[in-house]
């Protein structure tokens, strides 16, 4: 399998997953109290949002290099 068609499947692969996730989500612990031998945490879920125009990109460059690898066959 050319070089060209492989990473093309994969840009695709990359598009639809940014389509179906929309974000990705991770979780943080943060120190709201230290006052002498007293300490709280606190876990914060966190989103990093993924914009459509993310996956569109993604899409379109994947068909394209599938495209082009193609025309080379």
């Amino acid at each position: 399998m050319k070089t060209q068609m492989l990473l093309g499947i994969i840009l695709v692969g990359i598009a639809v997953l940014a389509f179906a996730y929309q974000g990705i989500n991770y979780t943080t612990r943060e120190k709201v109290v230290d006052i002498g031998p007293l300490h709280m945490t606190a876990e914060r879920t966190r989103t990093l949002p993924l914009p459509p125009i993310v996956g569109a990109v993604a899409l379109v460059g994947g068909v394209v290099l599938l495209v082009m690898g193609r025309k080379k066959n």
